[in-house]
């Protein structure tokens, strides 16, 4: 397959990920208004995928797990999904920002469609861009000295069987039905600097995304350009939704990186980018959207096997949880 196909292909796998997970939501929707009205008629079966929307609860069960606890059977498949995530991105890089996140899936949406109104996307001055893209390294380092360094074994799990925590899925399906004034503001806002910025949210504020990106910087996988056939022509660095300078570098290293392959897609000068394992073997297009597919699925597959998936809560206990 010619690298100029894959950027419809992963448009495809995006928009393929993006109604699955408003399906899965729509199910989870489905599950709590049946278990609220308790009149006695079949309630469907909760999706554990619906998980995979609490990174947080991931994290926790992941640290907890480590300490010597065992898996977070409360939110069993938000844990096997974050270390999915966190394997993708090694394996990968942040294949899962550009081709699986639905958030990252809007925000390009929002900013090629400026950019075909626009005939632009503006860009922060430089002293700008560095400062607002620490703020998601700062959340992010909130989110792991809280959970990964204050907290002990015995907190983590304790918070891991609290109430609160029993029902976060139920809790961040209010947060969009019932949402604030404030909330849907800066969502809006949101998505307005999106028409004008590339992925606003993904590149300065997403402390997954910055993770993300650390696991990737040693991942074995990288864009690399070919030094005697690159014309040094500059498509590469305006195709780069993250605006890394690739016509100078022999490698991409940087954890802005969303192996997007943006740059490889619109490179005019036949193989003078490519993407490489361990700087030697070609990985051609098609196969890595279908490791893409592959990695992130297998890890529901793994989770299923090995009973790591369907939430241990009784259907009594949300019963319980919802009327309270």
């Amino acid at each position: 397959m010619s690298s100029r196909y894959v950027q419809p292909l992963r448009v495809v796998i995006q928009y393929g990920f993006l109604l699955f997970m408003l399906w899965l939501g729509l199910c989870f929707y489905q599950f709590v208004q049946a278990v609220s009205r308790g009149t006695g008629a079949p309630i469907p079966v909760r999706p554990g995928g619906v998980d995979g929307f609490l990174p947080i609860s991931g994290l926790m069960g992941t640290v907890s797990w480590v300490k010597g606890g065992e898996i977070n059977s409360i939110h069993p498949a938000a844990v096997i999904i974050f270390l999915t995530v966190l394997l993708v991105s090694f394996l990968l890089r942040r294949s899962f920002c550009s081709w699986i996140c639905p958030i990252a899936t809007v925000s390009e949406l929002f900013w090629k469609s400026g950019f075909r109104l626009l005939r632009r996307n503006w860009r922060l001055p430089p002293w700008a861009d560095v400062t607002a893209r620490s703020v998601k390294y700062l959340l992010m380092a909130f989110f792991v000295f809280s959970i990964v360094i204050a907290m002990s074994a015995d907190q983590l799990s304790g918070f891991i069987g609290s109430d609160y925590h029993l029902i976060a899925d139920v809790r961040l399906l209010n947060f969009f039905l019932h949402m604030s004034p404030v909330a849907l503001v800066v969502i809006l806002v949101l998505l307005l600097l999106s028409v004008v910025l590339r992925n606003p949210f993904c590149r300065y504020l997403c402390p997954y995304g910055a993770l993300l990106g650390l696991v990737a910087v040693v991942s074995p996988l990288r864009v690399t350009r070919n030094l005697t056939r690159c014309v040094s022509c500059g498509v590469c660095n305006q195709a780069c939704p993250t605006y890394i300078d690739v016509m100078h570098k022999e490698s991409v290293a940087s954890p802005e990186c969303l192996a997007c392959w943006r740059c490889i897609s619109h490179c005019r000068v036949n193989e003078a980018l490519s993407m490489r394992a361990l700087h030697r073997f070609k990985v051609p297009g098609l196969l890595f959207a279908i490791l893409v597919v592959l990695s992130f699925w297998s890890g529901s597959v793994i989770g299923r096997l090995n009973g790591l998936w369907a939430s241990s809560i009784p259907l009594e206990e949300y019963v319980r949880l919802l009327k309270k």
